[in-house]
This record gives C-alpha cells, sequence and structure tokens, in this order.
C-alpha cells in the first residue's frame, strides 16, 4: 500500500485529558469506515468520563448503529458504543458492556486512562 493511502486511511488523534496530560492514538478506517468517518467529522469534541471496568468513555455527539461490532477487544483499543452515543477506551482487560465499533487504538500513554476518574474532561482532536 502507497503511503499515501496509509495517511488516509490512519487518522491520528490526540486526548487531552484533564488534570492528567495528553495521550495519542490513531483511527483506521477499516476497522469500521462509516463510524471512523463520522467520528472524525465531529472532531474537535469534549465529554466527561464515565468508568466501566477497565474502560473510560463519555458521550459524543455521534449516532451510529452497529458496524463490525466486537463483544471481545484489546487494552488499548478505541471504539465507539452505539447504545450509548460513547466513545470508549479501553486501557485494560476488559469487555464490553454490549458490542462496540472498533475504530483504532491508544498508541500513546494508554495508562494514563487508568487515572482517569469519573467526570473527568476529556478533549478529543486530530494530531
Amino acid at each position: 500500500m502507497a503511503n499515501n493511502e496509509t495517511e488516509i486511511s490512519r487518522i491520528k488523534i490526540k486526548f487531552k485529558i484533564e488534570g492528567l496530560g495528553e495521550a495519542e492514538g490513531e483511527l483506521a478506517r477499516h476497522l469500521a469506515p462509516r463510524t471512523v468517518d463520522i467520528v472524525v467529522r465531529k472532531l474537535p469534541f469534549e465529554g466527561r468520563a464515565a468508568l466501566w471496568r477497565e474502560e473510560v468513555y463519555f458521550e459524543i455527539p455521534v449516532k451510529m448503529g452497529e458496524e463490525k461490532a466486537k463483544s471481545i477487544v484489546e487494552k488499548g483499543t478505541i471504539a465507539f458504543w452505539p447504545i450509548g452515543s460513547a466513545l470508549c477506551i479501553f486501557y485494560g482487560e476488559s469487555k464490553p458492556y454490549s458490542p462496540v465499533n472498533v475504530l483504532g487504538k491508544v498508541t500513546r500513554n494508554v495508562e494514563l486512562f487508568s487515572k482517569v476518574k469519573s467526570g473527568t474532561v476529556i478533549r478529543v482532536e486530530k494530531l
């Protein structure tokens, strides 16, 4: 695959986590093309963190059904939860509450998400 095609299919993002610092991630279009496209179009956005097991999630301005939804995800996965219209970051061994559309993965500072408290503001923007 040519390098410029890689740039189009992989979108680098940054998470600004209130009081903790920044993490980086990458969204991969092939994982859920329609969901990734709509999420990228809505950037930047922010939300207040909620916690579920080893996962941080927050509501984002996206309404979307399931697309290649998965019930099991790896540590570091960035996903969209259709039922909650939420962006999810799985920082540990956690199983989603219900199937999620996998969007990509955290590429730097995934451990910051383990320190997030409920209500922390997280801003997501293009890198």
